[in-house]
């Protein structure tokens, strides 16, 4: 009998990924990486502006062509059953909200000789925050016009998202705005050029971008109303003309592979081609996502998923990253929260701190030998501002309870239980809108490598932590999104549930709490909690005359209940 796969290709911040899998099992066949050459590990940077942080599209599509035909190679390697000829769909996850400003063709403006070198004609990646004043601006207006567009994205609008750089790109660079005709996500872009639908006419936009980051919502007819944006700025006017009033889930399809595509990958034409969505999202797919699952993609910065099915009254929930219909999986809302630093904040201590130059690995070794509570510090996630709850790029980090005896190893371990408190903040904050978080599945890059992290993450939730069976479940939501637009009778499945329940699993080793630690962190993350109110509630009330006294009560009480050495 044949094998069929599809392929899941996986744009992220610093490299785009290619997975090939069997659509009958989830078996990873073969996958491929390759790092975008431009700038500073991809990202097109301003040293006078550290918030800028844009990317070339070119690199997105050479980087295309060279992993897919990687990982057709290292599929052929690794098993004999494999042909190209086999593969009967694709999908497609990027970074978001990554807009880039397009002609009339849909071609980027960074293609046109005289934007060749103007990084507000690039793509605007997700970590791009020079928008944080349009934000505000977006959150103040709609606020006072438009209060049911806030309600649906937490109160808040963000400075990653795609408004904010638009209308920030006029004040940037007047002359690249002008010359846009639309602005497309990246998470559309690829799909239409693949599909040969990349015209503004012809593109179809995806309900995971638009509804997340772009006020979108079909209750009041798509993308929001011209006589809001045009009180932001009359000249936002034309660029919502350009923008459809529909949008469309990973269930959708946004075409078929062109012959010219076919060929610059090496796969037959005429591949069912599935909607885009971001890598977060996808993540949750790739994890078995289900009502009541909450899936946390671990890496730079994470994101954290959920879904509820679309029978359900949700209510709308503040300082989430936005709650909509179809954004996850076709017939459930999907729910999308996250933290704007996690992973980059462990590299910043060993990569620009260099603590005498230990690496991570050594640091969780010594970090491993530590108590809760036990180094006296508690530390604050903000390093690259707040994502949920506060939504609030203007926030930064700190640690608390420093003393000369302070080591490296104790301030790595706090960082990272810092970012566990982050974590259980958006836990709680799902559960006091009657969210119940029933399961945790953790995925991503620093999930499958660091235990002590999901131990602390266990010990700090207290509940179990699970672990994806696949380390690249963006890659894999995107492949089973192929098998999808495939359909059962070309050798995919009809619905996401039949490729959920065939290709997705956990690890049989899990993460559990341990009831001692527990109770060290439920104190730890009272301190925490005060801290976070103190510096992100603007009329906070917060009284912080205690915290650092309480973190030495605590470490004090757990070295008293160490065992004390002999006397010499």
């Amino acid at each position: 009998m044949n094998k069929w796969y599809s392929l899941g290709v996986d744009f992220g911040t610093s490299s785009v990924r290619a997975l090939i899998v069997d659509t009958s099992t989830g078996q990873e066949v073969g996958t491929a990486v390759s790092l975008y050459p431009s700038g500073k590990s991809g990202m097109l940077l301003d040293s006078n502006q550290p918030d800028l942080a844009r990317q070339h599209p070119q690199d997105y599509l050479d980087g295309l062509v060279s992993c897919v035909k990687g990982a057709i190679q290292d599929a052929q390697n690794n098993d004999v059953g494999f042909s190209p000829a086999n593969i009967v769909g694709i999908g497609v996850d990027t970074t978001g909200s990554t807009p880039i400003p397009m002609d009339a063709g849909g071609v980027p403006l960074a293609f046109d000789p005289r934007f060749e070198n103007r990084l507000a004609a690039m793509a605007w990646l997700w970590k791009d925050h020079t928008s944080f004043e349009e934000a505000a601006q977006i959150t103040a207006e709609a606020a006072d016009k438009r209060p049911h567009y806030l309600a649906k994205c937490g109160n808040v609008y963000s400075s990653e998202w795609f408004w904010a750089k638009i209308w920030h790109c006029l004040k940037e660079d007047p002359e690249v705005f002008q010359a846009a005709y639309t602005w497309v996500e990246h998470a559309d872009w690829i799909p239409g050029l693949l599909t040969g639908t990349e015209s503004p006419d012809k593109l179809r936009r995806c309900i995971c971008a638009a509804g997340h980051k772009a006020l979108f919502h079909h209750g009041w007819g798509g993308y929001p109303d011209v006589d809001f944006l045009t009180s932001l700025e009359p000249a936002l006017a034309r660029i919502r003309a350009s923008l459809p009033n529909r949008a469309f889930s990973i269930g959708d399809l946004a075409g078929e592979l062109t012959d010219e595509w076919s060929n610059k990958l090496g796969l037959p034409a005429g591949i069912n081609v599935a909607m885009g969505a971001f890598d977060a999202h996808f993540g949750g797919v790739g994890s078995g996502i289900q009502k009541g699952t909450l899936v946390k993609i671990l890496g730079t910065t994470t994101c954290d998923i959920m879904t509820a099915p679309l029978s359900t009254e949700l209510p709308d929930i503040p300082g989430l990253c936005g709650i909509v219909p179809e954004s996850v999986l076709p017939g459930a809302y999907g729910m999308e929260a996250g933290q704007s630093g996690v992973g980059d904040i462990f590299n910043w201590f060993v990569e620009v701190v260099r603590p005498d130059k230990l690496d991570h690995v050594a640091l969780t070794a010594e970090a491993e030998k530590l108590l809760p509570g036990q180094s006296g510090l508690l530390a604050i996630d903000w390093h690259s501002g707040n994502r949920t709850i506060l939504v609030d790029p203007r926030l930064s980090g700190l640690i608390l309870g420093l003393n000369t005896h302070s080591n490296p190893a104790q301030i790595y371990r706090a960082l990272i239980e810092a970012t566990a408190f982050g974590a259980r903040t958006i836990v709680e904050r799902f559960e006091a809108y009657g969210i119940k978080v029933d399961r945790v599945v953790n995925c991503g890059g620093i999930a499958a490598k660091n235990q002590m992290l999901l131990q602390i993450y266990a010990d700090v939730l207290n509940r179990p932590m699970f672990l994806s069976r696949s380390t690249q479940t963006c890659a894999l939501g995107s492949a089973m999104a192929g098998a999808v637009a495939a359909g059962r009778k070309a050798g995919g499945h009809d619905t996401f549930d039949e490729a959920i329940s065939a290709m997705t699993g956990v690890l049989d080793e899990a993460f559990y709490p341990v009831p001692e630690n527990v109770a060290v962190y439920d104190t730890l993350f009272g301190l925490y909690s005060q801290l976070h109110d103190a510096f992100g509630i603007a009329g906070s009330t917060s009284d912080l005359s205690r915290v650092m006294k309480t973190l030495l009560d605590v470490r004090d009480q757990v070295n008293k209940a160490q065992p004390q050495p002999k006397p010499l």
